[in-house]
């Protein structure tokens, strides 16, 4: 347990720097929004297009993975949403809250500690979540969240903010060309090389940073603005649902998906049990604000599941590897 914590431990200090320069405002707060770009527009694909053109294409085409995946994240939605609702919460927070049970911070968190904790091998896997639940975890989430007496044309408006959001998102299409590169054994000149690499390596240090700094200013916006305080029932559930029963639910689908001959290979079973142990996803915030949904009580659970995801993560890898 003491080699797992000195591993994840810089990584979750790292996200607590972030949280205290914007706290203390030694970071100003308008800054953030640079760092956020810079690492989602720069620094995060470069890191992702170098690990998806370093990684076998049939790591990145794992029908095992996308299956347990998926289902695992369409459970964890249809719970989330399920303990949510109540005269206070309403499809539009509740889905949001589902979103950001099931979408953990594979991004900017999990797959520079995955590749860290299990070798270059987890980078495929990860990538892999990545994709799905850009693309149907967010997708199903948005739809659900226009239940609230969207019209057909609310609906379908919904969906092509949706589609946009996904075309628009640098990180699927980082993935996609890593791919091609991978399929293709393309190698770009060594100039451009060296670009990327340094783009990727400032990627991981930055991204935890940024972590940090967008929780504390979600925190202190929802303060400014006189937010009301949110009862613990609101948000914790949410919170031990992403770091509990998502990774249970993930181990469950895919020892029933093995046992069912599906192919999923151990190191991608550990691999994606992992990925969904991590805290959910800071860019959920920034989505809900966009959609009008409560991002107060989104901005707590992920707090609470960054600040409770050191120990809870780290009891996972200790039990998987």
């Amino acid at each position: 347990m003491l080699q797992i914590l000195l591993i994840t431990f810089p990584f979750f200090a790292l996200v607590l720097c972030g949280y205290l320069a914007a706290r203390w405002r030694v970071l100003p707060l308008p800054a953030v929004s640079g760092l956020n770009s810079f690492v989602l527009f720069f620094a995060l694909p470069c890191m992702l297009y170098r690990f998806g053109a370093m990684t076998p294409i049939a790591q990145l085409l794992d029908t095992g993975v996308v299956f347990t995946w998926s289902v695992a994240a369409l459970i964890v939605v249809a719970l989330a949403v399920a303990i949510s609702r109540n005269p206070r919460i309403g499809w539009n927070d509740a889905a949001f809250g589902a979103l950001v049970a099931a979408f953990p911070n594979t991004g900017f968190m999990g797959v520079p500690l995955l590749v860290a904790l299990l070798g270059p091998q987890a980078a495929g896997p990860v990538i892999l979540t990545m994709v799905i639940d850009m693309v149907l975890t967010t997708s199903l989430c948005i739809a659900l969240s226009r239940l609230d007496g969207a019209d057909q044309h609310g609906a379908r408006k919904a969906f092509g903010k949706a589609l946009r959001g996904v075309l628009t998102n640098p990180l699927p299409w980082a993935i996609l060309l890593g791919a091609l590169s991978s399929m293709l054994q393309f190698e770009l000149p060594k100039p451009v090389a060296q670009t990327v690499g340094m783009l990727a390596d400032a990627a991981s240090p930055v991204a935890l940073f940024t972590i940090g700094a967008v929780l504390a200013r979600s925190q202190m916006l929802a303060l400014e603005q006189g937010h009301a305080p949110i009862p613990g029932r609101d948000f914790l559930p949410v919170a031990a649902i992403k770091l509990l029963a998502h990774p249970l639910l993930v181990l469950l689908v895919g020892t029933l998906a093995i046992k069912s001959g599906l192919p999923l290979g151990q190191s991608a079973f550990t691999t994606i049990v992992l990925a969904a142990a991590l805290p959910s996803a800071s860019n959920v915030s920034l989505l809900a604000e966009r959609f009008g949904a409560d991002n107060g009580r989104i901005a707590r659970i992920i707090l609470v599941s960054t600040a409770a995801a050191f120990l809870t993560f780290s009891l996972a890898v200790s039990l998987q590897i």
